[in-house]
């Protein structure tokens, strides 16, 4: 995956994550590369852990689940996920905080 972490359009961002699924808790683990780093305690069996994915972005965030979706690397760890509603600013000073 090349190019920026959070790239924004007028509807909302998309963010490149890698996951990694069957981890001890749900947090940022900072970057791998140019891509979020994501862990989540789901398995990857049956869509749980983009399930849990989606679910931990939305809580981060503050927007609904409903607005979180995985655009692309549906089975694999590299993902494209679309936060609608967003701008890239509020997402990147979001995650930010949480990691400090």
């Amino acid at each position: 995956m090349n190019g920026p972490l959070v790239k924004e359009d007028a509807a909302g961002v998309t963010l490149h994550v890698r996951l990694q699924p069957r981890a001890a808790r749900n947090e940022l683990a900072g970057l791998h590369g140019d891509a979020l780093k994501v862990r989540v305690t789901a398995p990857p069996v049956d869509g749980l852990a983009n399930k849990a994915l989606c679910a931990y972005l939305a809580d981060l965030l503050g927007v609904p689940a409903g607005r979180i979706s995985i655009r692309s690397g549906h089975t694999g760890r590299d993902k494209l996920v679309r936060v609608e509603g967003k701008k890239g600013a509020d997402v990147l000073a979001l995650l930010r905080l949480t990691r400090e």
